[in-house]
């Protein structure tokens, strides 16, 4: 597929599903780069699948066998003959062997090599300490690097934000060994857990559920950032101030392994890189929500010019949802919300 894009990469397997998927997508779209999504058996019309251009059947409704196959996604995009494979989840990004039969089979993988995932032990997890940064790591260093904190239920990021005084002089000192990233060969996105030593926890390659921290106070767009870093189309560029940003998932709170029917309207705010509030829905109404995945339904990020009024800004998207014909949990991501907004 010829590249008509500009950036170096004309069409990609989006290794993925669910909103994060969906956003893939959609900016991928915008940036005339085509899309060829995956799918399950069970997930046949997703909202990620009509999206894209065209998708792939990967196999049986297990995660085992379909999203998570290292065979089944270099063939699918053997098939597809796709120029690159993104993989979106940090569970897909930080798989080593997936990293690798990816370059062996010719096609480019937007993150970093398997060389550098297997010294760093990436091991796919999305962060759990409660403070980091995001960031996107070049040839030059560290660029865009946004300090993060996170609410966490029972694990699960819920609410994750720039911390108060930022953009500043409140910046969190970032760990010796997290300005080494670009010097190990790390190339693209990164997230990073800090502990409360101040060193670092835990590092994370693929669309982790802070990212859209990092897009909101940089007004940049992390799929062309990845795109063009993995291209090597990226060229240094002077660093926006930053704005303070907030970012909330909203999630199902169905029994696990129980299926739902999604009968009302999620946020879904499209708009430019640097728009005051986006939000990426998963699903539509009709769709079905199955049992065998992450309950994730929408994701909703604001910037502001303090943090407090990007999580009103969030808060506001989604206070007195309609009837979605599933149970969620957007009532107490308000709580943490209105919490963050009081400071």
């Amino acid at each position: 597929m010829a590249d008509t894009s500009g950036i170096g990469i004309g069409s990609v397997l989006v290794a993925g599903r669910g909103p994060m998927a969906c956003a893939v997508v959609r900016a991928a779209e915008t940036l005339g780069v085509k899309t060829v999504a995956v799918h399950s058996a069970s997930e046949r019309d997703a909202r990620h699948v009509r999206l894209a251009d065209d998708a792939v059947l990967l196999g049986p409704a297990p995660a085992a066998e379909s999203y998570l196959s290292v065979p089944r996604l270099v063939e699918a995009a053997r098939r597809s003959r796709v120029e690159a494979v993104l993989p979106v989840p940090p569970a897909l990004a930080g798989n080593v062997e997936l990293a690798a039969a990816v370059v062996e089979a010719g096609l480019t993988w937007v993150g970093p090599s398997a060389e550098v995932l297997e010294r760093l032990g990436g091991d796919g997890a999305e962060p759990a300490s409660a403070q980091g940064f995001l960031a996107l790591v070049t040839d030059d260093g560290l660029r865009y690097v946004t300090p993060v904190r996170r609410d966490r239920d029972a694990g699960t990021a819920r609410v994750s934000w720039t911390p108060a005084g930022w953009p500043g002089g409140d910046a969190p000192e970032l760990p010796r060994a997290a300005r080494r990233l670009a010097e190990v060969g790390w190339r693209g996105l990164v997230t990073v857990g800090i502990d409360p030593d101040g060193e670092l926890a835990e590092v994370a390659a693929g669309s982790s559920l802070d990212l859209a921290v990092l897009e909101r106070a940089h007004a940049v767009d992390a799929v062309e950032l990845a795109l063009r870093c993995a291209a090597g189309r990226w060229r240094p560029a002077p660093d926006t101030p930053g704005r303070a940003a907030v970012v909330a998932q909203l999630r199902a709170t169905l029994p696990p392994g129980r299926a739902g029917r999604v009968t009302g309207r999620l946020p879904d705010l499209a708009g430019p890189a640097d728009a005051d509030v986006v939000a990426v829905g998963g699903y539509a109404p009709g769709d079905r929500l199955d049992g065998w995945y992450d309950a994730l339904l929408a994701t909703v990020s604001a910037a502001g010019p303090d943090t407090g009024t990007a999580a009103v800004r969030v808060a506001d998207v989604l206070t007195g949802l309609p009837e979605t014909g599933v149970p969620h949990d957007g009532a107490a991501v308000c709580q943490v919300l209105h919490r963050l907004a009081e400071g």
